[in-house]
């Protein structure tokens, strides 16, 4: 995937590191037997995945038809087809 921008986008950066620091939060409080704690850093984690999420509704996410993912088959020659 050479020249792929696939996560580089503020939608993704920000997500994953809301997302980091809430596993980090919810690491500290496991090993510090603390439940409250740890279910405070869960929901941080799941607020990092809705705001990447809504960051990229807003037109800060990589769009869909740029992706290599979402071509269609049949607009390229199938693998070890010869013409």
């Amino acid at each position: 995937m050479s020249g792929s921008s696939h996560g580089h986008t503020p939608a993704a950066w920000t997500g994953v590191i809301i997302a980091f620091i809430g596993f980090c939060i919810a690491g500290v409080f496991m090993v510090a037997a603390q439940p409250l704690g740890f279910w405070a850093g869960m929901v941080v984690v799941l607020l990092g995945g809705a705001v990447g999420g809504i960051m990229r509704m807003m037109g800060l996410g990589q769009p869909k038809q740029n992706h290599p993912v979402h071509q269609v088959a049949g607009e390229r020659e199938p693998a070890g087809a010869k013409g």
